[in-house]
């Protein structure tokens, strides 16, 4: 679709997990490690683009009719490791979060209640056949959940203004970290420490046990990725290169885990008020 190949798709973040490939059994394996050897890849923005597209049928394509074989590929100390899309699962995913985000009459005019009833039935007989499957991409859109940002450490923040290809209005900026699994998984936990041993549960904490637990699915071995991907577009230049969210969370947990009530509020307030005003960009005209 030609004309949607120009569009630069916004608003959402991902944290992604790419596994060595060494995790995948065969025949996944094989594909994988052939996948890695084209010259070229698609894009997150390209993904999004083919979701798009299946909204554009009456009545819409709620989840793809096939599974992806398309993955993000990444190259860490010369192992090749991968992150499938998974676009059909994270579509089913996607649909049983819909209805607590928007309004009824909403959500039935972009997806038909018999659109919906269709992906959920088909999604069930999948399940049981796939019990196990989880996807290797979280997304979320207008927002980067405070949780994400204590699975990396200031000094593993990415930022290049120009981008890695340009766009059709022009480059594209980056932002994004990466650790390695065993890093991610140490920082879940000693946050959680904290925050149980100085504040009541909430849903931080909550946050941070879901993202733990799925983090224990993947091979020890893995890369995690937090990409700002299209949030780029809805942050100012000047803002995004000022931009320390992984650094105001980790002051937060160590003034928390120092008994400074203080200086966590503070740190919390500085990366809260960051964010809403991104989130209140998604009720601008």
């Amino acid at each position: 679709m030609p004309a949607l190949s120009s569009v630069l798709v916004p608003y959402a973040a991902y944290l992604r997990v790419y596994e060595p490939l060494a995790a995948f059994p065969e025949p996944e394996r094989s594909h994988w490690a052939a996948y890695a050897r084209r010259d070229a890849t698609p894009s997150a923005q390209d993904e999004l683009r083919r979701s798009l597209a299946d909204l554009l049928p009456v009545p819409p394509v709620a989840v793809p009719v096939h599974e992806s074989g398309d993955a993000f590929v990444a190259e860490i100390d010369g192992v090749v490791c991968v992150c499938p899309w998974r676009t059909r699962l994270r579509g089913w995913l996607a649909l049983e979060e819909l209805s607590s985000r928007f309004p009824a009459p909403l959500l039935d005019a972009a997806l038909p209640p018999v659109v919906r009833g269709q992906a959920a039935a088909d999604f069930e007989r999948w399940r049981e056949r796939n019990p196990d499957a989880r996807p290797w991409i979280r997304t979320s859109v207008w927002q980067v959940p405070v949780g994400w940002f204590t699975l990396f450490a200031d000094e593993e923040r990415e930022y290049d203004p120009e981008g890695s290809k340009a766009g059709a209005a022009g480059p594209v900026p980056v932002l994004r970290y990466r650790t390695p699994m065993v890093q991610a998984r140490r920082r879940v936990a000693r946050a959680l420490k904290t925050l149980r041993e100085t504040i009541d549960e909430g849903p931080l904490t909550e946050a941070l046990v879901d993202v733990g637990r799925w983090l224990e699915e993947f091979h020890p071995k893995s890369l995690v990725e937090l990409d700002y991907g299209g949030l780029v577009h809805a942050v100012p230049a000047s803002r995004l290169a000022e931009d320390r969210s992984a650094a105001d969370v980790a002051e937060g947990i160590a003034a928390l885990r120092a008994g400074d009530g203080e200086g966590a509020g503070t740190a919390y307030a500085r990366l809260t008020e960051r964010w809403r005003a991104v989130r209140d960009l998604q009720f601008a005209n």
